[in-house]
Parts: structure tokens; sequence; C-alpha cells
């Protein structure tokens, strides 16, 4: 019985311990100006207070979140491979691991067949003769992507085998096209349900690689023609193929990959309401996903407005180099971290994952010249670029399944709220005014002080 008595003290003494543990709250801080590179921080004030109080409410809840990350493109599949195998394996695991020092990226988008930061324009199923067609898809290949883009991404599924691909066509092959170029002009209406198979083909030949794709988007840009390559697509279009030859398509291939519209800016949320109000094509449409090179963020809850049963997700922003970090990180972490996720979207990429000090490679006739990737690879050299602390900051804490809860806001004081699937809770805060500001969060009955100088962000977990 005294034994007894004293495993029940024990255990009791050990749940008292547990009540009675201080709680931790974990904090990283990115400030340009003091040259603060995501930190982790020392341990979260309790004790001060603020007249600004950020109130986090886990009762109020928006859209679950699939994940942060970039692009995997041509170019930075070939910088990576450019790499010793050593300071690759070292930088994929900084990246794409779950380690203390890794910023844990859950999602990846690629290109179907080229895009613009390609060392040239090329489709899966290419042909010699300008003048022939391949009804058939007898030629289709996943060709250059095989050298490099796939090597890359199977590294990363070892490292992560759950993170989620989104694929996006730049171009169909052009002998499809009204101009028979890759740049600019139109798929043809008699080969759209060509089309359509070819990009069913495209998504069983991944998945025969071992690479499942959650996503489709149906055109990178639809309403940019001067990139290379690129289509013009409009709203009635991109409906049509959707309604009467991709979604039948893939529901009789049994495909579960989500089909996405638009894939542009956010100055025109006219052409996805206009493409989901097509009564063939919406059923097939899991959402829309946007840009941010025209337009205002606040745009994408207008569509979610509009049709509150479809996804939103933020697919693309590029930086441009040489890159600026105390401007371009509050920028996107004000327009996209938050602006973004508050704005319902369940995604935020940022444009490439790597550039090369010479930017290269880029096609010709609109290709990128600029874009600086989250990372700069130069030989085994790896430079931590605007982009890798923006997204950092959500990719490394925000868990894929993690549900945006409310918070309000303050002038100057931008934020952002989750809730992890394993019940922590996740606070993004920017400080866009000119002076320090000081603030309270409460969760309930826990509070904690924190502050931020001008054009910092900080993340805190709890």
């Amino acid at each position: 019985m005294k034994k007894i008595l004293s495993v029940l003290v024990l255990l009791s003494c050990i749940s008292c311990g547990k009540k009675n543990r201080p709680q931790v709250i974990e904090h990283w801080l990115t400030d340009p100006v003091a040259n603060v590179l995501f930190e982790k921080q020392e341990d979260v004030d309790k004790t001060n207070e603020s007249e600004l109080v950020i109130a986090v409410d886990a009762e109020t809840s928006f859209q679950s979140m699939d994940g942060f990350g970039f692009t995997l493109s041509q170019g930075s599949a070939k910088h990576l491979l450019g790499m010793g195998e050593a300071a690759r394996a070292a930088l994929l695991k900084e990246l794409f691991g779950n380690g203390e020092k890794d910023i844990r990226i859950s999602y990846l988008r690629l290109s179907v067949a080229a895009s613009d930061l390609n060392d040239f324009p090329f489709s899966y199923n290419d042909l010699e003769d300008s003048l022939a067609t391949d009804s058939t898809l007898t030629q289709f290949s996943l060709g250059p992507d095989t050298l490099d883009v796939l090597p890359v991404l199977k590294q990363i599924l070892k490292i992560n085998p759950n993170i989620k691909l989104m694929a996006s066509p730049w171009s169909p092959p052009k002998w499809m096209k009204d101009n028979k170029d890759t740049r600019g002009g139109s798929l043809l209406e008699e080969f759209e349900g060509i089309y359509a198979c070819y990009l069913v083909q495209y998504i069983k030949a991944m998945k025969e690689k071992g690479f499942e794709i959650d996503a489709l988007t149906i055109q990178n840009e639809p309403l940019h023609p001067g990139n290379n390559p690129s289509l013009l697509m409009f709203a009635d279009q991109q409906a049509r193929f959707i309604g009467v030859h991709l979604g039948p398509a893939f529901a009789e291939n049994g495909i579960k990959t989500k089909i996405l519209i638009y894939d542009h800016n956010a100055d025109r949320p006219d052409y996805p309401i206009a493409v989901l109000n097509d009564s063939l094509a919406n059923p097939f449409i899991d959402g829309s996903a946007f840009h941010l090179y025209a337009g205002e963020i606040a745009a994408l809850s207008r569509v979610h407005q509009a049709y509150p049963d479809k996804n939103i997700y933020f697919t693309e922003q590029w930086i441009g180099a040489p890159g600026n970090l105390e401007g371009d990180m509050p920028w996107h972490v004000k327009n996209l971290i938050i602006g973004a996720t508050r704005n319902w979207a369940k995604t935020v990429l940022e444009w490439n994952l790597t550039s090369n000090p010479e930017l290269t490679p880029f096609t010709d006739r609109g290709g990128c010249d600029r874009c600086l990737g989250a990372v700069t690879v130069d030989g085994d050299s790896v430079t931590r670029n605007p982009a890798y602390y923006v997204i950092a900051h959500a990719s490394k804490f925000v868990d894929p399944g993690s549900v945006r809860i409310d918070s309000n806001l303050f002038e100057g004081l931008h934020n952002v709220a989750f809730l992890r699937p394993d019940g922590k809770k996740v606070l993004i805060a920017l400080n866009d005014a000119k002076k320090p500001i000081s603030f309270q969060v409460k969760d309930k009955g826990k509070t904690f002080f924190a502050e931020l100088n001008p054009g910092a962000t900080g993340t805190w977990i709890w």
C-alpha cells in the first residue's frame, strides 16, 4: 500500500509540475536595420504592458494552409546541380529539412516544360517540322526536365516527402497555337482536347517518376503574351477549356490534381469570377491563383466573397536583383505573408528558389534577366537573399494544415495568426511605421510583451 501511495504522490507531483511549468514563448526576428537576420531571440517578456494589444482569437478561424515556398525553375535546378554533393545536401536540408537551423519549405511550384528561367523554351511535345502535328502525342517526353529539375526534386522529396507540388504551364506546344511560336499567340480551339490530354499525360508521367502533382494552374499569366514562353488566354477560353476538355479528361482518368484558374495579377479579379461563373467549368475548379505585380492584395477577398466555396492561392512574386532587404522584406511580408493570408490564400509562394551571380539562365524575347532567387549560389558559396527571410518567417513555423485565426490590426503594425495542428499558435507581425512599436499579445489568459523596430518582422510561437 505504501508503494502505491508513493507512486500516486509522485504522479501527482509530475502533473503539478507540468501545470506550473512556465510557458515557453519562442521568438524569431529579422531586423534589417540592426542586421538581425532571422535569429532566435531571448525569452519573451511577460511583465511589461502596452496600450496596443493584439488579441488572438482561435475560436474565429478562416482558411487552412497548404504551405509556403518557391518555384523550382530549371535554372534553380542547374545552380544546385553545379554545387558539390556535400554543399548541395547541406543547402537542401537547410531549405527543406526539419532541423533547428532549417526553414522547412513546404510547397514548391514547377513549370510544365519551360518557364522564362530556362536556357531555351521547349514543350514536352516539340516537332521538328513546323507544319506537323501530333494529335496522339506519340512524341510526348519530359525531355530536358529529366536532366535537372527532376533529379533535384527527387533529392528534395527524400528530405521532405510530404512537400506539395504545384505545376503551371507557360505555353502549349507551339504547333497547337495560332502563331506557331513559343511566345504569345493563342491555343487553337481545334487542339483544346489534345492539349487537355497533354496535361493529363504530364501528370501521369510525373506520377510514374514518383512526383504527385497536387495542383495545376491552367496557364501562367494568361494576360501576358510578351513573355517567352507564354500564351494569351482570355477568361471565356479558359472556362471552355476546363469545362469541355480538361475537367472531363481529369475525371475520365481518375486524376485528383486540383484545377486552379487565372494565375495572374490581383488587378483583374473579374477574370477568375468570369471563369467561375461558367456552369460547365465551375464544378471542376478548386480555386483561383494570384500574383501581385499589379492590383491590391485585397482583391483576393473579392473573389472569395463571390465564390466562398472555392479556394484562393498566392503563387508568384519576384524580387529584382540586387535586392534590398530594408525595402523588399517589409513590402513582401506586409502584402504576401500577412496580406495574402488575411485575404484567404492557402499558399504563399515567392518566385525562383535560386539564382547565380549572373542571373542566368533566362530565355530570349522576354525572359527575366533580373530575377533574384531566395539564395544566390556561386559554386559552393551561398548568399541568402530577401525572399529567403520573407518565406522563412512563415514556412519554419506555420505547418501545412494550420488554420488562420483572428487577430486585430493597428496602423503600422500588420500581423496574422495561425493555429497549428499540434495546438501551438503562431503570430507573425511587421512594424511598417517609422518608429519602434511596443505591444502586448493576448490569447485568452496568456499575455506577453513584444516590440519591433521600424521595418522589423517577428514571429512568436506558443
